[in-house]
């Protein structure tokens, strides 16, 4: 069984633009121990998938149809305080900024502890022996000393490894990690990167790792969705998404990546903007912006197809042949 199904997810914003359809029928399924890359640019609605899957979506936006089926459980179905069980036990995030998971006025050791006794019936003393563990396995030094410090006392990196240890505290069978390196410098990241992929490897959690920067994904997970209007456009093992894309979409964000093309060979920028997701084309969301498009492309929206064994496409015209990235 998989660790976690997603059919045909659905968050919709009710503005008063209109109703924004940030997640519009996402399908994907993880296994265990396996880790899925979700990309895509700003506003293409990853982080809100993320967010749908754990129930944190806020007003004016809701889960209005699918399934999210968590070891054969429909999160969606799930009131309120079961779902709070679920949360920081069962399945963790990780945010963006990691003072989202802290509270600044509160010591390292009493967040932790407090998170530990929240889902779990033990003394304080193995609490904290655990979130010493947690520490020291992310690659904080002096993990005791350090977790009678506040928020404050730590960098940016280390505010990050405090959040993603929080995560591991209760061994979680799912992490969504909501690009969790992206105010990092390199260096940093990659370290976090390089413990994260050792600690999933360790531990066995499946994760859906969020981001725009494929750079990140090529090193970290073991197959790629790429996201654009709120869609699903491409998924894959991640060689295959990475070498031979099949979804013009796809092309164009590894086109734009420095150093992918030849030698000074200009960057392939995708033409146009993103949709306004109140006012979305009709046919396929990309059309507008697509060298393969043709009128049935702007008249019908694609469905999705298995051109090869792994590989899932919503394209009516998709690039099968090393053309892709020559």
């Amino acid at each position: 069984m998989s660790v976690l199904e997603v059919r045909n997810l659905q968050t919709h914003f009710f503005t008063d633009a209109g109703v924004v359809k940030a997640v519009d029928g996402v399908d994907f399924t993880l296994d265990e121990g396996e880790v899925l890359g979700l990309v895509g640019e700003s506003g293409s609605g990853k982080s809100v998938t993320g967010f749908s899957i754990l129930r944190l979506v806020d007003a004016p936006g809701r889960v209005v149809g699918g399934q999210i089926l968590f070891r054969g459980q429909d999160l969606a179905q799930l009131s309120e305080p079961e779902m709070r069980r679920m949360r920081g036990n069962r399945i963790a995030m990780i945010f963006q900024d990691p003072m989202m998971t802290l509270n600044p006025v509160l010591r390292i050791d009493t967040q932790m502890i407090e998170a530990v006794r929240a889902h779990e019936r033990v003394s304080a003393k193995a609490a904290r022996d655990r979130a010493i563990s947690a520490l020291a396995k992310v690659g904080i030094p002096s993990p005791a000393e350090r977790l009678e410090a506040y928020p404050h006392q730590f960098s940016g990196g280390m505010r990050q490894r405090v959040a993603i240890a929080i995560s591991l505290l209760n061994g979680p069978d799912l992490i969504v990690a909501d690009e969790p390196t992206t105010a990092l410098d390199v260096t940093i990241q990659s370290q976090i990167l390089a413990e994260v992929q050792g600690l999933a490897k360790e531990t066995g959690t499946s994760m859906i790792w969020i981001t725009h920067d494929l750079a990140v994904v090529a090193g970290l997970a073991d197959r790629v969705a790429v996201m654009y209007a709120g869609r699903i456009v491409e998924t894959g093992a991640t060689d295959q998404v990475l070498t031979q894309p099949g979804h013009p979409y796809s092309i164009g964000l590894l086109g734009s990546i420095p150093g992918h093309g030849h030698r000074g060979q200009r960057l392939a920028q995708i033409p146009g903007m993103a949709p306004n997701m109140a006012r979305l084309p009709e046919g396929c969301a990309f059309a507008p912006r697509c060298f393969r498009a043709q009128d049935q492309c702007r008249q019908n929206a694609p469905q999705i197809t298995e051109p090869a064994p792994g590989q899932h496409l919503r394209c009516h015209f998709p690039v099968l042949e090393r053309e892709a990235l020559s």
